[in-house]
């Protein structure tokens, strides 16, 4: 019988350039890139898409 063997867990990856995370639970490999994330939040270039619902209220 062959048991699983448990994987060490994937190294995290910066989301702005790709290299590895500086520390154990950071997203990031600098305070520059962690920067960069929070000023593409504020400006609104992270959303979700929402469709619109039609309002019963209004009529055609």
């Amino acid at each position: 019988m062959i048991q699983d063997v448990p994987r060490p867990p994937k190294p995290r990856t910066c989301p702005i350039c790709n290299r590895a995370a500086a520390r154990e639970g950071s997203r990031f490999c600098s305070d520059r890139c962690q920067t960069i994330d929070l000023g593409r939040w504020l400006k609104g270039d992270y959303a979700v898409p929402v469709k619109a619902e039609p309002n019963p209220d209004e009529e055609d």
